[in-house]
């Protein structure tokens, strides 16, 4: 491959494949954390509503909405994204919805006794939740959260069928330039490894240094703390 084809296509498409990464984790992450405290509300119409959001996201295909948001939107309101933005949008709301699960099962795992302190202390629900819950249950996210970011990378390679230039794209671009598919994509490999490994090596720095505020300590795969 020459230096032409990888300065012109491959670099930028790494950099729009890390831009949609953040920001579709950036949105995913909002959802997640806002539909997942909805599904542990004392309200069952508040839960009931994130649980049907819930249920729809993770129901439906990432692509198809894609497709839906980029086509099917312009006709019904008169407006349109352009492919990236709407990328966005459907990566983040489909993986939020996962996420959201996760915020569910970590608040729900937090001790019983935990919540009934935040009772005996008059804290408003939201104060239980701040000071309480939430502080408790992040670190318990984080793992999983760490998963579902990697997935989220590896999902963005679908960009690629509205045109976005991403890794994924450009990888097909240099193949048609070049009729060789077995150099890029086996580069197109490393490159989604070493990213999802930075990601990885990003989020077992933060579960540390989160464990670390609560005086938790991280067990090593030995079972020494």
């Amino acid at each position: 491959m020459t230096s032409g084809l990888w300065q012109h296509w491959v670099l930028p498409g790494i950099w729009i494949t890390i831009q949609l990464t953040v920001y579709s984790a950036a949105l995913a992450t909002f959802v997640a954390f806002g539909v997942g405290m909805a599904r542990t509300h004392r309200s069952r119409f508040v839960r009931f509503l994130a649980g049907f959001y819930t249920e729809i996201f993770r129901g439906t295909s990432a692509l198809v909405l894609m497709f839906w948001i980029f086509f099917v939107m312009p006709n019904l309101f008169g407006w349109a994204l352009v492919p990236m933005w709407a990328a966005v949008l459907a990566l983040g709301l489909s993986y939020g919805a996962y996420g959201a699960e996760i915020v569910r099962g970590a608040l729900n795992a937090v001790s019983p006794a935990q919540r009934e302190a935040g009772i005996a202390l008059n804290f408003t629900p939201w104060q239980q939740m701040k000071l309480i819950r939430l502080p408790q249950a992040i670190p318990e996210m984080i793992p999983p959260f760490s998963n579902l970011l990697v997935e989220l990378l590896k999902g963005t390679a679908l960009v690629s069928l509205l045109g976005v230039g991403d890794v994924s794209f450009a990888a097909y671009l240099v193949r048609l330039a070049t009729q060789e598919s077995q150099q890029i994509y086996a580069i197109t490999l490393v490159i989604y490894f070493v990213i999802a490994f930075l990601l990885t090596r990003g989020m077992r720095l933060l579960e540390r240094r989160t464990k670390a505020t609560l005086g938790l300590t991280t067990v090593a795969a030995g079972g020494a703390k």
